[in-house]
């Protein structure tokens, strides 16, 4: 019997490998219909195979929510790039940390 992959984490996978192209590197975390592709502070697209969402960086001036954005899970490309655009704004905000050593002792 083969093995089916739920459509959320198809779905996850597909976004992955059109943020290669951005150099942006993602994992994917799922469960109960959900998955989460987790790319930097502040940026993590969940899907349940049909939509991609994830916070676009503002907050609702009437209601003080954050306001999402969305994007179909049939255009993984399209996606990227708009989460692409969204990582370089945060990359900016929080940039990576230097590596640091380990002290032998």
């Amino acid at each position: 019997m083969a093995h089916v992959v739920p459509g959320e984490i198809r779905a996850a996978q597909r976004l992955v490998r059109a943020l290669e192209p951005h150099g942006i590197a993602a994992d994917i975390h799922a469960g109960y219909g959900l998955a989460l592709v987790s790319v930097w502070i502040d940026l993590v697209i969940w899907t349940d195979g049909l939509v991609y969402r994830w916070w676009g960086g503002s907050v609702s001036g009437r209601s003080g929510r954050r306001v999402y954005a969305a994007c179909p899970a049939d255009v993984p490309e399209t996606a990227a790039t708009r989460i692409a655009l969204r990582h370089r704004v945060l990359r900016q905000a929080h940039p990576p940390c230097a590596p640091t050593r380990r002290e032998a002792s």
